[in-house]
C-alpha cells in the first residue's frame, strides 16, 4: 500500500492496493461526515473538501436546477449520492442528477446492477483529478460528465466506451452551457443569489434567441 498526500486547496490522500471490501468497510464508517471516497480498481481516493470547492459545488447544482427550470425539464437531483460498480468503482460526485431516465430510478433505491446511471454528473476539479473521475463515471457508464477546475468548463460526453470533450450538453442541448464559465468567475466576488438571478436572465435571455 502506498500514500501520497497533496496540498489544500482540498485535502486529498491516495492509496493504492485497496480491496473492495475495505472500501466498502469505509464507506459504512464514514457515514454522513464530510469526507467523500472515490474508488476504482484498487486505487482509493479520500476527500476533505475545502469551502471554495463546496462554493463552487453548491452554485454549479443551483445552476443545473435553473436550467431545468426554465427550459421545463424534469430533473432528480440527487446530490453526493455513493454509486458503486461493486469490485470495481464508487464513487460519490459532487453532483448528478437523472434526467432522461428520470423514470426509471423515481421513488426507487438506486442499484446499478439494474439501473441506469445519472444522466449528468458534476465534478468541481480544483487539484486537477479529472483522468481519475472520468475512469470512474466511464465504468458506471455516466453519459455526461461536467469538470470545473476553477477556470474551465468541460463537457465531456460518453461515446464508444470513453468520454469525448465537446461543446454541446446532451442533457441542455439548446443553450451554449460552456458560456456559464462567465458566470463561475464572479462566483467568489458577486453575492450569490445575485449571480443565480443574473444566470437565470442569460438563460431566459437564450431561450428568447431560440425561439
Amino acid at each position: 500500500m502506498t500514500a501520497q498526500t497533496l496540498a489544500p486547496p482540498e485535502q486529498i490522500v491516495h492509496l493504492s492496493g485497496i480491496s473492495w471490501q475495505t472500501y466498502e468497510t469505509l464507506l459504512a464508517e464514514i457515514g454522513d461526515r464530510q469526507i467523500r471516497l472515490r474508488y476504482n480498481r484498487g486505487n482509493l481516493e479520500i476527500r476533505l473538501p475545502s469551502p471554495q470547492h463546496e462554493r463552487f459545488k453548491i452554485i454549479m447544482g443551483r445552476f443545473v436546477q435553473t436550467l431545468a427550470e426554465e427550459l421545463d425539464v424534469r430533473i432528480e437531483p440527487l446530490g453526493s449520492t455513493t454509486f458503486k460498480r461493486p469490485e470495481l468503482s464508487g464513487v460519490e460526485p459532487d453532483e448528478c442528477f437523472y434526467i432522461q431516465n428520470i423514470s426509471a430510478v423515481k421513488r426507487k433505491k438506486i442499484d446499478l446492477t439494474q439501473d441506469p446511471p445519472p444522466d449528468l454528473v458534476v465534478e468541481i476539479d480544483i487539484t486537477s483529478r479529472s483522468e481519475n473521475s472520468l475512469q470512474v463515471y466511464a465504468d458506471l457508464g455516466v453519459p455526461e460528465v461536467w469538470i470545473y477546475n476553477g477556470r474551465r468548463l468541460r463537457i465531456n460526453r460518453f461515446e464508444n466506451g470513453e468520454y469525448v470533450e465537446g461543446e454541446i450538453s446532451l442533457a441542455f442541448p439548446s443553450l451554449p452551457i460552456l458560456e456559464m464559465v462567465g458566470f463561475l468567475e464572479q462566483a467568489e466576488t458577486m453575492d450569490y443569489l445575485e449571480l443565480v438571478k443574473a444566470f437565470r436572465n442569460w438563460v431566459k435571455g437564450q431561450i428568447q434567441q431560440n425561439q
